[in-house]
């Protein structure tokens, strides 16, 4: 499985954007999809998953404020990000689960300005 991350960028304190990442296979079987991420000098944190029959968990930090979604037929899981923070910068990771392997996809970059 390969995952390919995309939609990080530069963006004003308050503002949004959409986060992407497409799996190479279906993802319809896969036991999780999430997002983590990554500020310098911090280690990696989860901000979002989902599972396969559609439950969701968020950080504390980013309830109220991000979505996590998957599109089973486009396998795609998004995270919608809104009213971002500049504690919101980082790499964005997302990864899989699937019969027991973890998979990682490369990062992307989101910077929040002020």
């Amino acid at each position: 499985v390969q995952l390919q991350a995309s939609g990080g960028g530069l963006v004003q304190d308050g503002g949004s954007l959409r986060l992407s990442c497409a799996a190479s296979g279906s993802i319809f079987s896969m036991n999780y999809m999430g997002w983590y991420r990554q500020a310098p000098g911090k280690q990696r944190e989860l901000v979002a998953r989902i599972t396969s029959s559609g439950t969701t968990n968020y950080a504390d930090s980013v309830k109220g404020r991000f979505t996590i979604s998957r599109d089973n037929a486009k396998n795609t899981v998004s995270l919608q990000t809104n009213s971002l923070k500049l504690e919101d910068t980082g790499v964005y990771y997302c990864n899989a689960m699937a019969r027991g392997v973890l998979y990682w996809g490369q990062g992307t970059q989101v910077t929040v300005s002020s």
